[in-house]
């Protein structure tokens, strides 16, 4: 078990192509156990994955619907019901004077709002982060799929991890313009006591002191916060799922079960974001395992294709030399 965790600490996800080879390549090929002829045994084939019989075509438009309504889910919920925490955290930083730490803040919040005090926000909370969900999920399948045609089945392996970056990035862009509106709106009801209570109050009195740029001078900030924690996120969950599959889970993800299948994807959540103050693991952490499990569960429930983890491709190891 612990042979098996250091293997894969030591496997750098971001590692160049050229030293992924070896990784991925030339290990897979020659360490493996030898076939019935005396060959070293291939591993398994992405055409496995078509024996299950999914609701719908990869890459089809209801795929990528449904895929955003995962993401909808994801976010949607996990951010709703932490708005609690989230309200006392934006109050701390715009007035640590008076909200001391976290459970001061609690503590003068119940004291003045009461309980459904710790609930100010989470109108715009729920519907902004639903709609970021739509995107962030839904667009980063779209530009997937986008940039993995535009580079060739070989290289889209090559540089996977790349292209994990570039789509999730593009995803997330798209993403952070839909949350901007109800964002600045959440905050200005958090933070600005007397401003406004609810999302009908705030959103037309914002409108009528500053117009459109009340809702979207938030955004560049969001850019600057969200794109690089985003490909972060989605870079690193791809490719420690492709890690614990590889040296970790003891079978071949086709023969795991589909709970099996969900608790990597919610491990593979939590390890993605490991760096951190213990409270920000454990909120952030937990947040975005929770979030990569709703998503895939989705995928499951709607019987969506969920291609296996990537396997070079056979023109690539004919050019190694790796097959004959």
């Amino acid at each position: 078990m612990f042979s098996s965790v250091a293997h894969l600490a030591r496997a750098n996800p971001f590692n160049a192509p050229h030293m992924q080879l070896v990784h991925d390549g030339f290990a897979d090929l020659r360490s493996s156990p030898p076939g019935p002829t005396g060959q070293p045994r291939r591993p398994r084939n992405l055409a496995a994955a078509a024996v299950e019989e999914y609701s719908c075509e990869f890459g089809s438009a209801k795929y990528y619907a449904l895929c955003g309504f995962g993401g909808v889910l994801s976010c949607g919920l996990t951010h709703t019901a932490v708005v609690p925490l989230d309200l006392v955290k934006c109050r701390m930083q715009v007035d640590p004077q008076k909200y001391k730490g976290i459970f001061n803040g609690f503590s003068v919040t119940l004291k003045e709002d009461g309980v459904r005090g710790l609930a100010k926000g989470w109108a715009p909370t729920f519907i902004g982060y639903s709609l970021q969900g739509l995107c962030k999920f839904g667009f980063y399948e779209v530009f997937k799929v986008l940039y993995s045609n535009m580079l060739g089945e070989e290289n889209t392996y090559l540089w996977r991890t790349s292209l994990y970056l570039a789509a999730s990035a593009s995803a997330e862009f798209f993403a952070d313009i839909a949350l901007a509106p109800m964002e600045a709106a959440k905050v200005r009801i958090q933070t600005q006591p007397g401003y406004a209570n609810t999302l009908r109050d705030a959103a037309p009195k914002m409108y009528k002191e500053e117009g459109l740029k009340a809702f979207y001078k938030g955004v560049a900030p969001l850019w600057m916060r969200q794109i690089p924690y985003t490909m972060m996120k989605f870079a690193c969950f791809e490719r420690t799922v492709e890690a614990l599959y590889k040296f970790v889970v003891p079978k071949p993800r086709s023969e795991c079960s589909k709970p099996e299948q969900l608790v990597v994807t919610f491990v593979a959540g939590y390890i993605g974001v490991w760096k951190g103050l213990f409270a920000r693991i454990i909120m952030i952490g937990t947040l975005t395992a929770l979030q990569w499990f709703i998503y895939d569960s989705v995928k499951v429930y709607f019987r969506l294709p969920r291609p296996p983890p990537p396997e070079m491709p056979e023109s690539l190891k004919k050019k190694l030399g790796l097959t004959q």
